[in-house]
């Protein structure tokens, strides 16, 4: 008994020591607040801008969605500007792609979550496998012009799958355009936010900023929306 005693007390002290020795080890940078990290990446890009008049972004084609075209090039802020990428960043073995948003006017650092990218691209590899047997997806409801749900079980979905928001930790649904695209569908965010926001949108405008301006993130992988009647809309062509 003494013997299991003594066996105890010498792993407690080595447990002790290894939290006080190895912090960084043990926590690991992922357990920083991401708000730090995001100040720290923002300081950067201020600070390269200041340097090189512009920003250090990774060229994308001018078609692609506006809340994933400004991706932060890291190799252009380490180690000069920073020791290295953020640990929860994607190149860091984190969940979360940093982007740039409202280059133009207010270049400001935001995030993707690459978990929810990646229930969308799932979702997309089901129906593309639906549609090379079938020819066709199999189409549920029509939401409006080009906006589309589906019928769940054909593709393999026991419930019908969602994704969790990172703005407002709702289950989301995934809806499709007519050439097969997938978007998670903002609707439920947006008319919360439009309830609790003061606003001026009007019939016309492209209301997805309002998710973006009190939040780290960037609604990735979403259609426009508008408003009619103080409620969220698609914004069709």
């Amino acid at each position: 008994m003494k013997l299991l005693i003594r066996l105890m007390s010498v792993i407690l002290v080595f447990t002790l020591l290894a939290g006080c020795l190895y912090p960084e080890e043990r926590l690991g940078q992922n357990q920083v607040p991401y708000e730090d990290q995001l100040n720290n990446v923002q300081n950067a890009v201020i600070e390269y801008r200041k340097d090189n008049g512009v920003l250090p972004i990774v060229n994308r084609d001018q078609g692609t969605p506006i809340y994933v075209k400004y991706p932060i090039d890291f190799g252009k802020l380490v180690p000069r500007y920073m020791q290295e990428p953020p640990g929860n960043s994607y190149e860091n073995g984190g969940v979360y792609q940093y982007v740039l948003f409202d280059v133009e006017k207010d270049p400001k650092v935001k995030l993707v979550d690459l978990e929810t990218i990646e229930q969308v691209k799932d979702y997309k590899t089901k129906l593309r496998l639906y549609i090379q047997k079938h020819k066709y997806p199999p189409y549920d409801k029509v939401l409006a012009n080009e906006r589309y749900t589906l019928k769940h079980k054909k593709l393999g979905y026991k419930e019908q799958p969602t994704v969790k928001s990172p703005f407002t930790g709702n289950h989301l649904p995934l809806i499709v355009d007519n050439k097969n695209n997938v978007y998670i569908d903002y609707s439920m965010d947006l008319y919360q936010a439009l309830e609790k926001k003061d606003h001026d949108y009007k019939k016309g405008d492209d209301i997805r900023d309002i998710l973006v301006e009190d939040s780290p993130f960037v609604p990735a992988f979403s259609v426009p929306y508008t408003v009619e009647d103080d409620e969220p809309v698609f914004l069709l062509k």
